[in-house]
């Protein structure tokens, strides 16, 4: 079926629905009622639900948390799953305004047009164009709009507590193309300490870091200690300053997202690798060994005792990426990634004693299984074929450390909208998608729909 014709016919009316949808400040903001997620989130919600209806579509809110339109008749349904919920708008933008939705170059501007407003609506002419061809699905064709995924996803956790409806597959266009076909698990957590401190070396300050997330390029600890410390520190990216009554120890490292956490330096444990040139005593001593000789500048685990790979998605890696120190209490928030084809019960008992043998106590844990689709299954195969047909390139499947939509729902993979060797604009200044690309993926998403259903 070409729903092309239908596509770049309605291209002027696709891009103004997207324009008004940027022009909505969608980013999480205070509960209020009727609008768990701010009133801004809520609105955008409200609006494109607005668009769904004079398209012709059903429509449901459910809570303002989540909606969908639908198309089609059966007990079967296929989903495409996405957000409208963004990130904020940030400094640094030159091009445009972060709400305008301004089309300038071949390009439309702002926070959204890329993730995940743009996509999401090409998802929604795409299912026009399907039901302008008369086309009856064998399946029923859902498209939800999620409006938290950039803060916790909790709207489809919500979605699925109260009685949501799980598609038999589908796939959600905020990832990349051809197929992200498989994702790490990650475990998310924090392990504390409290500190019974002894001797002349006596910690105040330990910290670095911003999210688990993120490999941590700055961190800093202070001591009280005898005036001579300075002088016992000697290591590289290491700054030693005297203040009164002790030391400032300072390191840096290179940032780098916590699922590649091999391609940074990691500030954290490289300042525990210094402080322990220093005569330390006690419960101290025993917690920067620990922290230098099991964590340290490794990224893989092995210290720990959590080393394991796989052939499609390679090694495990943990990232230290907050550390904080108050109360007397020492706190470290790490994010774990482990391979597609392990499971959270393989990997997870390591992890917790190891820190146990450390002193360490687990306080948070926050866990997305691993997903994995072998090429021979029937959502692979089919959108596999679709991409093929429609690129003329070979759909070549990956595996990632990092996270997507799809974690939110079982039987989903990530499938567009970057193509491979575009620009990655999302979570940037200047966001924008070109207008061709926006309308390749209407035309996609529209044949991926067909495929799946028909």
């Amino acid at each position: 079926m070409d729903c092309k014709p239908y596509i770049r016919a309605h291209a002027d009316e696709l891009i103004e629905s997207l324009a008004a949808l940027i022009r909505i400040p969608s980013v999480e903001g205070a509960p209020e009622e009727e609008a768990p997620y701010g009133r801004d989130v809520a609105r955008c919600l409200h609006e494109t639900l607005a668009l769904c209806e004079r398209l012709g579509f059903r429509t449901h809110n459910m809570d303002h948390r989540v909606g969908w339109c639908e198309y089609g008749e059966g007990k079967e349904m296929v989903a495409v799953l996405g957000h409208l919920d963004v990130v904020p708008a940030g400094d640094g933008w030159t091009e445009a305004e972060p709400f305008s939705g301004i089309v300038r170059d071949g390009r439309i501007y702002g926070r959204g047009a890329m993730d995940d407003k743009g996509p999401m609506v090409a998802a929604i002419y795409a299912l026009a164009a399907l039901r302008d061809a008369d086309f009856m699905p064998a399946r029923r064709i859902r498209i939800l709009f999620g409006t938290n995924e950039e803060t916790g996803c909790q709207d489809m956790v919500w979605y699925r507590e109260h009685g949501g409806e799980l598609p038999v597959m589908g796939f959600t266009p905020d990832g990349e193309y051809p197929i992200i076909n498989g994702e790490k698990g990650i475990m998310n957590c924090i392990y504390t300490r409290r500190l019974h401190q002894t001797g002349a070396y006596r910690l105040r300050k330990f910290e670095g870091g911003t999210a688990s997330n993120v490999s941590p390029a700055y961190a800093v600890a202070e001591l009280d200690c005898p005036a001579d410390a300075a002088g016992r520190i000697a290591a590289d990216k290491v700054t030693v300053t005297p203040v009164e009554g002790g030391i400032r120890v300072e390191a840096q490292g290179v940032s780098a997202h916590g699922s590649t956490p091999e391609q940074g330096e990691n500030a954290i444990g490289r300042l525990a690798q210094a402080l322990c040139q220093l005569p330390l005593e006690g419960e101290l001593g025993d917690c920067m060994a620990f922290l230098a000789e099991h964590i340290g500048m490794e990224t893989r685990g092995e210290s720990l005792g959590l080393a394991m790979r796989d052939d499609l998605s390679g090694e495990l890696t943990v990232n230290l990426g907050v550390a904080s120190f108050a109360d007397e209490t020492l706190s470290l928030t790490l994010s774990v990634r482990y391979p597609v084809t392990k499971t959270y019960d393989q990997a997870h008992p390591r992890l917790e004693r190891a820190f146990s043998l450390g002193g360490f106590a687990e306080t948070a844990m926050h866990h997305d299984a691993a997903i994995y689709l072998p090429p021979e299954s029937e959502l692979i195969r089919k959108l596999s074929k679709v991409y093929e047909t429609e690129t003329g390139e070979k759909a070549e499947l990956k595996c990632i450390g990092g996270g997507t939509y799809a974690k939110s729902m079982p039987g989903l993979v990530a499938f567009g909208p970057i193509f491979p060797g575009d620009e990655v604009r999302e979570h940037k200044p200047d966001e924008y998608m070109e207008i061709e690309r926006l309308l390749q993926n209407a035309e996609i998403i529209a044949a991926a729909m067909y495929e799946l259903v028909k």
